[in-house]
C-alpha cells in the first residue's frame, strides 16, 4: 500500500489540548484540516469521531511523558480501522524555528504520511496495566529502602551500634528491638534478649551496641518512621497479590524465566511486563537487546570509532536486568559467573555486568520465543571452545619461563597429575 495516498492525521500532545492534523491526497494536491481539542475524556471521544468521519488509516504522535497513553487509549478502542504510531521524539525531531504546536502536527503528518516514523513498541493493554503495577511496586521498595536508611540515621545520631553487630537489623530480630527502642521502656539488656535464632550468640555485643543516647525526640521520630515502613510492608504484600492476578495466564512462562540464573520470581514478572508475551515484535535477539538498552551503542564518525555507551533504552528493564547480572555473578558453577571473571578482568566490573545483562536478555528472548527452558552451558564452556588457542597461549608462556613443554591428547577419563619442580 503506497503511504503516500492514504489520509493521515499527526498528533501533537499537550497535557490539557491536542492538537490534529489532518492531511488528505486530492490528486497531485493535499488537503489539510487542524484542529485542537481539550484533553478530558468526553473531548477525546469528539476527536475519535471526527477522525472516524474523515475516514484516517493512520494516525502518528510523539511517546514522550505519560499524556499521549491515554489518547492511544481511547484511540485504540473498537477495533480501529487506521493505524496507531507511537514515535520516539529524537528520532522525528523538527528543524528548530517557525515552531508552533500547528506546524509539529503537520510534520508529524508528513512523516507519517511518507513511512518515515519508526513505530515504538506499545504491548497490549493488559500488559500496560502489568507495566503500572510492576513499576510501581518497584518505585515502592526503593521509597522503603530510603526509609530504612532515614531508620539507619536516627540510630547513629542516638549512638546505637544495632547495624554493627546484626546484618539485618530489619529482620524478625532487629524489628522487635527497634520497637522495643521507640518504646523506651526497656534496657540494653532486656532489649537484647529479643534476638532469635544465630543472633542469640551476640547477646552481650547486642547490650552494648543498644546502649544509646535515644532522646523523646528521636523515639517520636523512630516511632514515625517504623508505622511508615510497616505500612510500606503491607502496600507491597498488597501490590504482589494484584501482580499475581495479573500473570496468573502466564505462569509458565515466569517460570521459565525464573530458571535464569540470578532471576527470581520478582525479576521474571517485571522481564515479562516489559518484553511483552510476544517476541515477534522484536526482529532478532539483537532488536531486542538494542531496545533494552543492554548493548554498546554505535558512535562513529570519519572511520573512527568514539564513546559506545549504551543507549538509555528501557530503563526498568535495564535496571531489572543488571540487578539479576549482579547475582548469576555470583551464582557458582554456571557459564555467566565465568563470563563475568573473564571480562572483569579486561573491561573492568560495571562492563562486565552489563554484558551479563545482555546475556541474560538474549537467553529470555530465546526462551519466549522458542518456548524452551534454560540449558546453562557449564563454566567451562569458553576453554572448551578454544581449546587450541588457550593451549598455545599457555605454551608459549612457558616457553618463556624456560621451560620445555611437550602437548599430547590425555584420556577423557584419566586424572590430572602434578609434580612439584625439582
Amino acid at each position: 500500500m503506497d503511504v503516500v495516498h492514504l489520509v493521515v492525521c499527526g498528533l501533537d500532545v499537550h497535557k490539557d489540548s491536542v492538537v490534529a492534523s489532518v492531511i488528505e491526497p486530492l490528486g497531485k494536491k493535499v488537503k489539510k484540516e487542524t484542529r485542537t481539542f481539550a484533553t478530558h475524556t468526553c473531548d477525546l471521544y469528539a476527536l475519535r469521531t471526527w477522525l472516524r468521519e474523515l475516514r484516517v488509516d493512520a494516525i502518528a504522535m510523539e511517546g514522550t511523558g505519560i499524556y499521549w497513553r491515554p489518547i492511544y487509549a481511547i484511540l485504540e478502542e473498537g477495533q480501529p480501522t487506521w493505524k496507531l504510531v507511537v514515535g520516539n521524539a529524537m528520532h522525528i525531531k523538527n528543524v528548530p524555528g517557525r515552531k508552533t504546536d500547528v506546524l509539529d502536527a503537520e510534520w508529524l503528518a508528513q512523516l507519517v504520511r511518507h513511512g518515515l516514523i519508526r513505530p515504538s513498541f506499545v504491548p497490549p493493554p493488559s500488559f500496560r496495566e502489568l507495566r503500572d503495577l510492576t513499576r510501581y511496586r518497584k518505585k515502592l521498595v526503593e521509597d522503603r529502602t530510603r526509609q530504612r536508611t532515614r531508620i539507619q540515621k536516627v540510630l547513629q545520631a542516638a549512638n546505637i551500634k544495632l547495624d554493627g553487630v546484626a546484618t539485618d537489623i530489619f529482620g524478625v530480630s532487629g524489628m522487635a528491638m527497634l520497637r522495643a527502642l521507640a518504646e523506651g521502656l526497656a534496657t540494653p539488656a532486656q532489649m537484647a534478649l529479643l534476638a532469635k535464632g544465630v543472633l542469640r550468640k551476640k547477646i552481650d555485643a547486642l547490650q552494648t551496641a543498644l546502649d544509646g543516647k535515644l532522646g523523646a525526640t528521636h523515639r517520636a521520630m523512630l516511632t514515625l518512621a517504623l508505622e511508615l515502613l510497616e505500612a510500606m510492608d503491607r502496600t507491597l504484600i498488597k501490590l504482589d497479590a494484584q501482580i499475581d492476578q495479573h500473570v496468573a495466564a502466564h505462569e509458565k512462562q515466569i517460570e521459565r524465566l525464573d530458571t535464569l540464573p540470578g532471576v527470581d520470581r520478582v525479576v521474571a514478572i517485571a522481564m515479562l511486563a516489559e518484553l511483552g508475551p510476544d517476541m515477534a515484535v522484536f526482529p532478532t535477539a539483537g532488536h531486542c537487546a538494542s531496545w533494552a538498552g543492554v548493548c554498546p551503542g554505535n558512535n562513529e564518525s570519519a572511520g573512527k570509532h568514539k564513546d559506545g555507551r549504551p543507549r538509555r533504552g528501557n530503563p526498568h528493564l535495564k535496571t531489572m536486568l543488571c540487578q539479576a547480572a549482579q547475582s548469576a555473578a555470583k551464582t557458582k558453577g554456571t557459564h555467566l559467573r565465568h563470563k563475568f571473571y573473564r571480562l572483569k578482568a579486561r573491561r573492568g566490573h560495571n562492563k562486565a555486568i552489563m554484558a551479563i545483562a545482555h546475556s541474560l536478555l538474549i537467553a529470555a528472548y530465546a526462551m519466549l520465543s522458542k518456548a524452551e527452558d534454560y540449558r546453562d552451558l557449564g563454566e567451562t564452556w569458553h576453554d572448551q571452545r578454544n581449546r587450541t588457542q588457550i593451549a598455545k597461549q599457555l605454551t608459549r608462556r612457558l616457553t618463556q619461563l624456560g621451560f620445555a613443554v611437550a602437548l599430547s591428547e590425555a584420556a577423557p577419563d584419566s586424572p590430572i597429575e602434578t609434580e612439584a619442580p625439582q
